[in-house]
Order: C-alpha cells, then structure tokens, then sequence
C-alpha cells in the first residue's frame, strides 16, 4: 500500500514553531527584564575614566530599568580579574563589564587569559572615545613629533624617556609606536595611573608621555608641559596648532581611548538589545552628554554589532604591531 501523501508544511512546521517560540521567550525575558539588581563589572580604578562614565548614568538607569545599579571596582591585571568574573557570570543580563582600551590589546601581548576577549562577551555599546596627546617636558628639543625624533635621532647619546600608566595600555602602545616607528632609543617607565605618570613628566624624570585630554590640558595650558602630536583623526579644537600622528607622517590609524559596556556571551540578544536601548538613550540625556563633551568625550552610543566588530578589528591591529615589531609585555 502505497504510503499516505505528506503535505508539504506538514514536516515544517515543528520547526517553524520552535523559531517561533524561541523567539516569544527572548522577547518575553527581554521585557521581564531586569528582574533584581544589575552588578556592572569596572576594570579600572575608582575615579578613572571607565568608572566615572558607569557611575555617570547610574541614576539614569536605576529609572530606566527600576532595579538598583551598583558599580564594582576590579582594577587589577590590566582588568583582566573584571572581566574573568563577568566572562564566568551567568549571562542573564544581571552583570554587565565597563571596561578600556586595554580589553582589546591584552589578547595581543601573547598573554596567557582565562576568557576569549572575541568569543566570551557580548557588546553592548561602544559608550564614548578619547584622543590621546603627545605631550614633553619644556627642556627638550622639537615643536612637533617629527622634530622631536630628529632631535633624539640626531643625539642618541641623551638620555629620553618615555612614561605611561603601565604596560599594556594606549599610552604605552602609543610611546611604542613612536620608538619602533620613529627608529629612536627612548625606554618604557611605566607607572600605575596617569596621575604619576604625568607627574614624572613635570619632573622631568622622563620626557615624553602620551595621555587623555583631561588629564595633560591644564598643565598644557600652564605653560608646565608642551604638546606635539595628537592620535586622533583631526586636530583638536583646544589645540588647533597640534598635528595629528598622520602629519607627522605616521601611516597608522587614529588612536583613540575607547569605553566599552559588555555582558557574558550567552546573553539573550533581546536583553542584549533592551540594554543597549536603555545606555543609549542615557548617553543621549542632555546632561550626561553635556558632562561627557567637557570631560574630553565623544559619545558614540554604537550597537552592539558594531562593537563586537570593533573589538576584533582592535585585536587584529595591536596583534599585528605587536608581531611586526617585536614588542613585549612583560
């Protein structure tokens, strides 16, 4: 007996209904969502940049999403020991990473890592930016990057230095670029913060650092440090007469200290989406903006696609500088 003619949906159909109940119980968590108090991993300090920007719309979003938000500090290993924990949390949407440049260029160091910066985490927004300037001490020779090099090439017997707030970050990256790139001797003094690595610089114990805005202005606008490069895109308008690293005939893209919100991999993609929502419209708050804009910020409230693209295309950078010209992190 011939076997009953099946219609075509027929098989279809359990799988259909499946994508269609995965998809009702995303939405049903993501307007469930949140359902007790949002821990936010910091790897930096209290009082660094990373930090002032979580606790920054920590109100906002104590009304945006009716649950408490409570910032945890976890400034250590380059915040390696952050990101670790919210790698290993359950991904509910109930702890949330806010990390640095550094979540990026720590996988080019040849280090060893407990998590997969790519594979572990997933981004919620690109938050806001930072150029870095180039700043020296007063005593030394060149009124821009390009002389400055010819100076320290023209006299390798003086004694240069170079100090940033420790191996791995944006500032070392950028002093390495210009010793690697610019063919000159000048050491690493790392330092732990900005604060005494600017500090060493006024001192003159070193003489070449390379820092956020808020940071190096005031003592650029005393007169105590001078500017030579920038690592933006295009000139800043406080220093209209500081040339970009492209000026100074440094073929690189721009460097820029970023801010990043994250959770575990495994998140929902609609509380995913629901936070980055949320941050977002907190970026956009006038005030916030405002205090985002005077502290030296750009605010560039990304998706979340955008960010894990972001991420691997800054791996892929630092790895690839870090190879060609042998640079260490230890």
């Amino acid at each position: 007996m011939p076997f009953p003619r099946v219609r075509p949906f027929a098989c279809a159909a359990p799988a259909v209904f499946v994508a269609f109940l995965v998809a009702s119980m995303g939405a049903a968590l993501a307007q469930n969502f949140p359902t007790r108090q949002i821990n936010v991993i910091v790897g930096t300090a209290p009082g660094d940049p990373g930090d002032m920007v979580a606790r920054l719309i920590q109100n906002r979003m104590v009304e945006r999403l009716g649950q408490s938000w409570v910032v945890d500090n976890r400034a250590a290993a380059s915040g390696k020991i952050g990101s670790q924990a919210v790698a290993r949390s359950t991904p509910d949407g109930h702890t949330l990473l806010v990390v640095l440049s550094a979540h990026a260029v720590n996988p080019a160091g040849a280090m060893e890592l407990p998590y997969d910066t790519a594979r572990d985490f997933a981004g919620i927004s690109l938050i806001a930016r930072q150029p870095m300037i180039v700043a020296v001490h007063p005593s030394v020779k060149g009124a821009n990057l390009k002389e400055f090099i010819a100076a320290a090439r023209a006299n390798p017997s003086a004694k240069i230095a170079y100090s940033s707030p420790g191996v791995g970050t944006l500032s070392f990256l950028v002093g390495e670029q210009i010793v690697r790139r610019g063919g000159i001797e000048m050491p690493h003094a790392p330092f732990r913060g900005g604060a005494p690595a600017v500090q060493a610089l006024l001192a003159n114990e070193v003489q070449l650092t390379a820092l956020i805005p808020a940071i190096l202005m005031p003592h650029i606008n005393s007169g105590a440090i001078r500017p030579i490069a920038v690592t933006s895109d295009k000139r800043l308008p406080d220093l209209p007469d500081v040339p970009t690293l492209r000026e100074m005939d440094f073929d690189i893209p721009a460097i820029y200290n970023w801010i990043g919100f994250f959770a575990p991999a495994a998140t929902p993609p609609a509380t995913i989406n629901h936070l980055n929502a949320e941050i977002n419209a907190a970026l956009k708050e006038p005030a916030t903006a405002k205090w985002l804009a005077d502290s030296g910020f750009e605010t560039v409230a990304s998706s979340p696609a955008e960010l894990d693209r972001f991420v691997v295309n800054e791996i892929d950078r630092w790895r690839s500088f870090a190879r060609e010209f042998n640079v260490r992190f230890d």
